[in-house]
C-alpha cells in the first residue's frame, strides 16, 4: 500500500501536467482579434454614396476597374479570335453599351427570351447560349422585332438535338420564316448538345431537307476544364479533349456544306468557345474563331482564378448598418452560447445588423467581418461579427463582393456608377429573369 501511494501522486501529477498542456494548447489555438476600418478605397467610396444619398442596399460598379479589366482581356485575346460579350453576366444595356463601345465589338451572347426581347435591335449580332423552348422562339417572332433588326442575318438560335431541331423546322415552315441555327457540342462538360458523330448527321440530314434553316456555326462551352481537380495531367487532358471534338465537329459540317454553305451575309461560320474561367486558354490556332467574355469584366470572386488573375474587382454590394449593440449576443435562452464564443474568439465580440443580407455575396470591407453561424442568416437584416476594429457606427456602409453578376446585378434596382470620386451615373439592370 505505501508502494502504490507515490505511484498514484505521480499518476495524478502527469494527469495535472498533461491537462495544463492541453489546456495551454488549446488556449493557443483562440483566434487573435482581426479587422480594420475601411481602406482608403472603400473611404472614397463610401463617401460618394453617402453624397449621392445612398439609403438602401445598392449594387455598385467601378467603371474605371471594369474598363480596365475589358482592356486587360482585349489585350489576353489579341486580335487572335473575336469577343462576344454574355449578356446574362453584364445585364443591363448601359453597361453593354459601355463595353460594347470599349471593346469594338456588337457580338452578344443572350440566355432569357426577356433578355433577347430587350437587346435584338440596331446592329448587334446576337448568339443564344442556351437553347430556347420553342415557345420562347414562337413568342419572339409574334412581339415584331425591332425594325431595326433582321433576325434572319442577326439571331442564331442554339439547337442541341435533332428533336429541337425539328422542332425549330416546323415553326420556319409554320410561319416561313428564315432561321439562323448554331449548334451546340458537347467538348466534355456533359450538359447536353451533339454527344456523337451519328447525332451530328442526323441533324445535317434535317439541315439540308429545310432551306429555311441554315447553320451559323458551333458552340462549345468548356468551363469544366478549370474546375476539376487540378491532378497532374488531369486538366490539360480536358482541354486538349475538348479542342479535338471541337476540330472533329467542325470538320464534318464543313466537309457537309462547306464555308460558304454556313457564312451568315459573307463573314465566317461562328466556331464558338470557353467562357470567362476558360478564355485565356485558346490562343486563335485553333478552329474556333470566337470567344464568349462577360463575368471576368467584372471579376466576381467565384472568377478568382489563377487564370484570371491580373483582373481586378469591379463590382460590389454596399448596405448601411442600422444597429451596433454593445457586444454580440444571442436570443434568450441560449445567451449562454453567445457568451462562450465572445469569450473563444475575439472576431465575434461585436456585431452589426445590416439593412438587408442573405445575398450570393461576401462581406470584403471593412475587413474581418463575416457572418454568424451561431445566430444564422437573414435577408431582412443580416448580423455580421467582428472583433470591434472595423469602428462601424450606425449609418456606415459594409461593403460585399458577389460571387457572381449574372443574378445578383438584377436584385437591386438602379446600379451606381463609382468613377473613382463620385457616383457619375445610374444604370438600369434588365428585368429579372431566368
Amino acid at each position: 500500500m505505501k508502494k502504490m501511494l507515490p505511484d498514484m501522486k505521480r499518476r495524478r501529477l502527469l494527469t495535472a501536467a498533461g491537462l495544463t498542456t492541453i489546456g495551454a494548447v488549446g488556449w493557443g489555438l483562440k483566434p487573435s482579434a482581426d479587422g480594420a476600418p475601411h481602406n482608403p478605397y472603400f473611404q472614397r467610396l463610401s463617401a460618394a454614396l453617402k453624397r449621392h444619398g445612398m439609403a438602401t442596399p445598392t449594387l455598385v460598379i467601378d467603371r474605371q476597374a471594369m474598363l480596365a479589366n475589358a482592356k486587360t482581356i482585349l489585350g489576353h485575346i489579341d486580335n487572335r479570335m473575336q469577343l462576344r460579350l454574355v449578356v446574362k453576366s453584364l445585364p443591363s444595356l448601359p453597361l453593354l453599351d459601355v463595353l460594347r463601345h470599349q471593346t469594338k465589338t456588337d457580338r452578344l451572347m443572350l440566355f432569357s427570351l426577356p433578355q433577347l426581347q430587350k437587346t435584338a435591335h440596331g446592329k448587334c449580332d446576337i448568339l443564344l447560349g442556351k437553347p430556347m423552348p420553342i415557345a420562347a422562339a414562337a413568342e419572339f417572332y409574334r412581339g415584331n422585332p425591332s425594325s431595326d433588326f433582321v433576325p434572319d442575318k442577326q439571331l442564331q438560335w442554339l439547337i442541341d438535338s435533332p428533336e429541337r431541331l425539328a422542332q425549330y423546322r416546323d415553326l420556319a415552315r409554320g410561319q416561313n420564316l428564315q432561321c439562323l441555327v448554331n449548334f451546340e457540342i458537347d467538348v466534355g462538360l456533359h450538359r447536353g448538345g451533339i454527344n456523337s458523330q451519328r447525332m451530328l448527321q442526323d441533324m445535317l440530314a434535317i439541315l439540308k431537307s429545310e432551306p429555311r434553316l441554315r447553320l451559323s456555326g458551333l458552340m462549345g462551352y468548356d468551363a469544366h476544364i478549370t474546375k476539376i481537380p487540378n491532378l497532374p495531367g488531369l486538366q490539360t487532358q480536358a482541354r486538349e479533349h475538348a479542342r479535338a471534338l471541337y476540330a472533329s465537329y467542325a470538320s464534318t459540317v464543313l466537309a457537309a456544306l462547306g464555308n460558304d454553305g454556313m457564312s451568315k451575309y459573307g463573314g465566317a461560320p461562328t466556331f464558338n468557345a470557353a467562357g470567362s474561367p476558360t478564355y485565356r486558354l485558346y490562343d486563335g490556332k485553333g478552329i474556333e474563331n470566337e470567344l464568349s467574355v462577360g463575368s471576368a469584366m467584372l471579376k466576381a470572386s467565384d472568377f478568382d482564378t489563377p487564370l484570371l488573375a491580373d483582373l481586378v474587382p469591379a463590382v460590389f454590394i454596399a448596405t448601411p448598418v442600422l444597429k451596433t449593440p454593445e457586444q454580440f449576443m444571442m436570443p434568450f435562452g441560449v445567451e449562454w452560447t453567445g457568451n462562450a464564443a465572445r469569450m473563444w474568439d475575439a472576431n465575434q465580440r461585436k456585431s452589426y445588423f445590416i439593412y438587408g443580407g442573405n445575398w450570393l455575396a461576401d462581406p470584403c470591407s471593412p475587413s474581418g467581418l463575416h457572418p454568424s453561424g451561431l445566430y444564422g442568416t437573414s435577408s431582412n437584416q443580416q448580423v455580421l461579427l467582428g472583433s470591434g476594429a472595423q469602428q462601424l457606427r450606425v449609418d456606415d456602409i459594409v461593403f460585399f463582393r458577389p460571387r457572381q453578376s449574372e443574378a445578383v446585378l438584377l436584385q437591386f434596382g438602379d446600379i451606381a456608377v463609382f468613377d473613382g470620386e463620385n457616383i457619375s451615373e445610374m444604370w438600369a439592370p434588365m428585368p429579372a429573369t431566368a
